[in-house]
């Protein structure tokens, strides 16, 4: 049984999945052709692929708890100093991933927000407010973050507050960042990663933290992984009721869904808590560890990678030249397994890739912080 207060094996097997579901989802052989589950949903909803990102902000702010632990918990010198400096890494990380490999090219349209900056930025209010707040004022401090968000979308948004085109968020995010730096995937300037947005997901980092309370200040026991089912349970609850009113959406990261996942979560990690910490039963974890104990860098890396796929490594000549994302997906997995099957194949070996290059790093015990 694991003793409380110590590393928790759950939770970069937790990580670990994460991570690897990330890649899949990221990059299919082709879009056209992807399992339902590996889609995001529309616009309101929610698929297993939109529990991804919220489950790594959770499982920040669970780790979150750990680390700052040598801290005491509070504002110094030591935890400022590591919150500006992972802030700053992981939010410059994001920023290589949009511009690679095109270093050259006009910034004047460059993307500014993404994936790793919104981790970043996340992080960076959620532990401010972690180390500043007692833990008795920090569920209301989620409660008025995800209620002002609320209000916000519903009182300046349009006629239709929660629609793609008349949401606030958009409005808000041109004014601060310009149409240009902004997102263009579903036909207009929106960023799904926008800053407006980012509050609400400050919320996933805090149920994160105190998740990680829970465990790490209770009785590593059964006991401990009920409460914690019974807490994700009733967010998960909540956030169903309240997206009758309020769509559980990701793009908005509305609060509905703030709740909903960040309840998912809890349920998942109290489960994995109860088999590799409790009950020790790790073996089956072991590969999840690979990319648990190095999260971010491996998703970096795969990031980089398709980009040299796409970009960078070229086969064939003339016309019929073609990156070599697409040559490896025509001429290697949908000859084995068709169009559909070929598509999840190309993920597949992408996570196993991504996977060996962690292994080697886990080998020989480089464990690289952001």
């Amino acid at each position: 049984m694991a003793k409380s207060g110590s590393r928790l094996v759950s939770l970069d097997i937790f990580r670990g999945l994460t991570v690897a579901f990330m890649i899949i989802v990221n990059t299919p052989g082709s879009w056209d052709h992807v399992y339902a589950p590996l889609r995001h949903a529309k616009w309101h909803g929610c698929t297993p692929t939109d529990l991804v990102f919220p489950f790594f902000l959770f499982i920040v702010g669970v780790s979150s708890w750990y680390s700052f632990k040598k801290y005491g918990h509070e504002i110094n010198s030591g935890s400022v100093l590591r919150i500006l400096r992972r802030t700053a890494a992981i939010f410059a990380l994001g920023l290589v991933l949009a511009i690679f490999p095109y270093f050259g090219r006009d910034y004047s349209t460059l993307r500014i927000m993404g994936v790793l900056q919104r981790i970043a930025l996340a992080y960076f209010f959620a532990s401010l407010i972690c180390l500043t707040v007692k833990r008795d004022y920090l569920w209301i401090i989620i409660a008025v973050i995800l209620l002002a968000y609320w209000a916000i979308l519903g009182f300046f948004g349009g006629p239709d507050p929660y629609s793609l085109q008349g949401n606030i968020a958009s409005t808000f995010d041109s004014a601060i960042l310009g149409e240009k730096h902004l997102y263009k995937g579903f036909g207009i300037p929106f960023d799904p990663e926008g800053l407006l947005s980012t509050f609400p997901a400050i919320c996933t980092v805090l149920i994160g933290f105190y998740a990680g309370e829970v465990i790490g200040k209770g009785e590593a026991g059964m006991k401990t992984a009920l409460k914690l089912i019974l807490l994700g349970v009733a967010a998960a609850g909540l956030g169903l009721l309240w997206g009758i009113g309020f769509p559980i959406n990701k793009p908005l990261w509305t609060s509905s869904y703030v709740l909903y996942t960040a309840g998912l979560g809890m349920i998942l990690l109290a489960f994995i808590y109860m088999i590799a910490d409790i009950a020790n039963i790790r073996f089956w974890g072991v590969p999840f560890l690979v990319f648990g104990t190095n999260a971010l860098f491996a998703y970096f890396l795969a990031g980089i990678w398709t980009r040299m796929m796409l970009y960078v490594i070229k086969i064939g000549e003339g016309e019929e030249k073609v990156s070599f994302y697409t040559w490896f997906y025509e001429k290697v997995c949908v000859p084995v397994a068709g169009n559909l099957n070929g598509s999840l194949m190309f993920a597949l070996i992408q996570v196993l890739l991504v996977w060996l290059l962690a292994f080697i790093l886990y080998r020989k015990k480089l464990f690289i912080r952001l």
